[in-house]
């Protein structure tokens, strides 16, 4: 089949939606298919049409429906489609979603959000791991914590850093901050944190081999969002047994699951810095998490993507 993969992030984005859709057409590609990704849909006839984000891709989504009636058409769900737009935007979210075939999810609670008209159509697919493994090395000097994520508000990026100011001044805590700034405000209010707040640093935006190197030193992963919709840098850490500290949200309980002992409520700084001083102070509960998240691991592996996206393609015949 000939696919057209549309994604609103740029062909020079290192944003999650053009990484997904870099990945996606990966995984299409193995399955024999022909993959053409997009940011808007150029008219180009094609078999099916895989559009992420419901609501930044709605014109495409739109036009595509109008050209080819009866052809498939796959809509992916962002964590800004489902806990953002789908309120904010409902008339040109909810037209994408009745426009859809079938709906793509990145993790398991992703029903719960959708109204009950579309759960029929919901298929979640969990965004795999794979090249080359981490070697966990955490440095002995320091308890450093990463932080993987760019620096927006939908992402509650300082976090870590405000709950690392509550640590006692005997503790070798650090948090490592990799990810780029939204815009100027946000680059300045990261150097401002930087210094006043010793313990943390951030990096900005780096490759994807120093992402791999944060997880190979640091002691755990702090993912403070207020919204995902399944970021990949949680199965990233879980596939390279790096225990994580998650803000409890649907995004991230869908991933490592309902029972993961290291939630704390959104903005809660207080919540944070106790969970980051047990981290540092209990060395099982270190271990705890590491056991739990390899569980989980299994959830990432690349073939098991791309059997589900073999079997969703399946399915729209």
């Amino acid at each position: 089949m000939r696919i057209i993969l549309v994604t609103p992030a740029g062909a020079r984005s290192r944003l999650g939606n053009r990484v997904t859709a870099r990945r996606w057409a990966a995984v299409l590609r193995s399955l024999g298919h022909r993959v053409s990704v997009q940011t808007i849909w150029d008219g180009a006839s094609a078999d099916v049409l895989v559009a992420l984000h419901a609501w930044r891709s709605a014109a495409s989504i739109r036009r595509f429906r109008d050209r080819f009636p009866t052809r498939p058409l796959v809509v992916a769900l962002t964590g800004t489609d489902i806990y953002g737009f789908l309120h904010t935007e409902p008339e040109t979210t909810r037209r994408s979603l009745e426009r859809a075939d079938l709906l793509v999810g990145l993790h398991d609670l992703v029903g719960e959000a959708l109204p009950p008209e579309f759960q029929a159509r919901l298929r979640v697919v969990h965004q795999s791991v794979s090249g080359a493994t981490v070697e966990r090395r955490p440095s002995k000097r320091t308890f450093d914590v990463c932080v993987v994520g760019h620096l927006r508000r939908e992402k509650d990026p300082l976090r870590a850093a405000w709950a690392a100011r509550e640590m006692r001044p005997d503790s070798r805590l650090r948090v490592l901050h990799a990810g780029g700034a939204r815009d100027p405000e946000w680059a300045e209010t990261a150097r401002r944190e930087m210094a006043r707040n010793p313990r943390y640093r951030w990096l900005g935006e780096v490759p994807a081999w120093r992402v791999r190197r944060l997880y190979e030193r640091a002691h755990a992963m702090v993912i403070s969002s207020l919204t995902e919709g399944g970021a990949n840098v949680v199965s990233e850490a879980v596939v390279a047994g790096l225990p994580v500290i998650a803000s409890r949200i649907p995004g991230n309980m869908g991933l490592v699951g309902p029972d993961h002992p290291a939630y704390f409520p959104p903005e809660d700084t207080g919540a944070l810095a106790a969970l980051l001083r047990r981290t540092e102070s209990e060395p099982g509960f270190l271990d705890h998490l590491a056991r739990h998240g390899a569980a989980r691991a299994p959830l990432f592996a690349p073939e098991r993507e791309r059997d589900a996206w073999r079997r969703l393609l399946e399915g729209l015949g």
